[in-house]
């Protein structure tokens, strides 16, 4: 069903499809796209038209209202470039994530949550289709054309993908996707598939994606005018264009979540939400009275403060919801390691881009106090070892929803996990490939070029199996003494494990480009 209702606030005329969310806005003088509109008005436009609910025909569905009525409604935080440490409920003791440590009070803290990529790109595939990102040729940052062909990788992610959201969309669900995307439609790829053919019924993305999107505007303390931060984006067309404060980018992605969940919540609909924020990646750029002595640790924390706190907007209105409370779940980690220079992982080795624990390995806070026994609610889990690509048939399966016909996931059902109930981990090892661009990366050389963690133990090797290095977790788990000499059999069955899998994988240019010269 296709559906139209326009309004006019001054001289912008707003428009909703499909009767969820405004989706584009125009000049009445001119005609044409604004690019330069702040997006406030267009959300107290969508809070006007939600309003309006007597003139807004109800989602069209397949499946009848009262067998989703009850089903959980899904919101995945998918933070950018964070570190295991720097939420404070994990050890931050330079900044303060209050909203988030009150979802860690009320839920539970994981504390072996991996993803599975040390980089953007591929993390993002993980999280959304529950496969190693390597199966759909992605398994680094998407970048422009020659260079994604340079690396070997596609240049955005197959629509054939088994989508957790396109799967939730089928069985009912209201589906939104707001914030960073990167599987496709960015610097000069303007042809890719947009974010709504992926299974989002709305969306609002930066410039990692197209349809409706947020540009930053860079603001420094003694700069008059701020500094555009697009890489290409405003010229690939596809959707509205609006630029904002870099620093409350976050803040609109949060307010347009905000209105999609009020609507579903309106018209007693299920949904799944991605809040994806940009933050907390370079470039810096908090409000300008946060920005201290300007230096990048300095920089950094005043991010996450602010993105914290521009969160917690969503966070306070699912909570104080009679409809949503005790029927919503909440996951918030990041989508790989810090920066060099930014966040903390500490005591885990690595950054962002390496295969080694601060790289991969993020914390995760899940909230659902309607679907968590009490005596479990702001428990921490040391043990369970799991990953991204568990998240998406551990949601069917508390969803209800069925995963799509011929379909194998390699991530495994570990709903109860999620939930409390249970501390089993996975039973499959974890496999990572590094990014065929980051042999060598900032201050690291000679990177591993893949990585198996198994129980305890975590081994690392080179694509011909050589170098390799094997740790136990459970006695050091800042890898700083291998134990590869006393453990030979262990050695020889996970490089026999992580081999066979990286050959299972379609390959990438990682070979060559690691024996160039950096």
């Amino acid at each position: 069903m296709q559906f139209r209702y326009e309004c006019t606030f001054g001289r912008h005329e707003y428009y909703v499809t499909n009767s969820r969310f405004i989706i584009c806005l125009i000049d009445l003088n001119m005609k044409t796209e604004v690019n330069r509109t702040p997006l406030p008005d267009l959300v107290r436009a969508g809070v006007l038209l939600l309003m309006l609910g007597g003139m807004l025909c109800a989602p069209c569905t397949s499946v009848a209202a009262n067998d989703v009525k009850k089903r959980p409604n899904v919101i995945l935080v998918f933070i950018d470039d964070m570190g295991w440490a720097d939420f404070s409920c994990f050890g931050n003791k330079e900044a303060s994530t209050p909203h988030i440590d009150q979802l860690a009070a009320e839920g539970i803290a994981f504390e072996q949550f991996y993803v599975n990529s040390p980089i953007c790109s591929p993390s993002r595939v993980a999280v959304s289709t529950g496969q190693y990102p390597q199966r759909w040729r992605i398994s680094s940052y998407l970048n422009n054309r020659n260079s994604n062909e340079q690396r070997g990788i596609a240049n955005w992610l197959d629509v054939r993908a088994p989508m957790l959201a396109r799967s939730l969309q089928q069985a009912g669900y209201a589906t939104g996707h707001f914030g960073k995307w990167h599987m496709g439609g960015q610097r000069n790829i303007h042809d890719a598939p947009l974010i709504t053919e992926y299974g989002f019924d709305e969306s609002i993305t930066n410039f990692e994606g197209l349809g409706a999107r947020v540009l930053p505007l860079k603001y420094s303390p003694g700069r008059k005018l701020p500094v555009q931060h697009n890489l290409g984006s405003h010229t690939l067309g596809h959707g509205p264009v609006i630029w904002h404060d870099r620093a409350y980018v976050t803040e609109k992605f949060t307010e347009a979540a905000v209105a999609f969940v009020k609507f579903a919540e309106s018209q007693d609909q299920p949904f799944y939400l991605n809040l994806w924020p940009d933050d907390v990646h370079t470039p810096m750029h908090p409000p300008l009275a946060k920005w201290g002595d300007g230096e990048n640790r300095t920089l950094y924390l005043a991010v996450l403060e602010t993105m914290d706190q521009q969160l917690g907007v969503i966070f306070d209105y699912v909570r104080n919801s009679e409809k949503l409370r005790d029927n919503t779940v909440v996951l918030v980690c990041s989508d790989n390691g810090p920066e060099v220079g930014f966040g903390s992982a500490a005591p885990l080795r690595g950054h962002k881009a390496t295969l080694y624990e601060g790289g991969v390995r993020s914390s995760l806070v899940a909230w659902a106090p309607g679907l968590m026994q009490e005596r479990i609610q702001g428990s921490r889990n040391h043990d369970s070892v799991f990953s991204a690509i568990d998240l998406v048939p551990s949601l069917l399966s508390i969803t209800g929803t069925a995963a799509p016909e011929g379909v194998t996931f390699d991530g495994e059902n570990l709903a109860d996990t999620l939930l409390g109930k249970s501390k089993a981990a996975r039973v499959k090892p974890l496999f990572f490939r590094r990014p065929p661009d980051r042999k060598n990366f900032r201050h690291y050389s000679v990177l591993p070029d893949l990585a198996v963690r198994s129980g305890k133990w975590k081994l690392y090797c080179d694509y011909d199996g050589g170098n390799t290095d094997l740790y136990n977790l459970a006695e050091d788990v800042s890898e700083q003494n291998p134990v590869t000499d006393r453990n030979p059999s262990v050695v020889a069955s996970l490089t026999e494990q992580l081999l066979s899998w990286h050959a299972s994988m379609p390959p990438d240019n990682g070979p060559v480009l690691g024996k160039r010269p950096q």
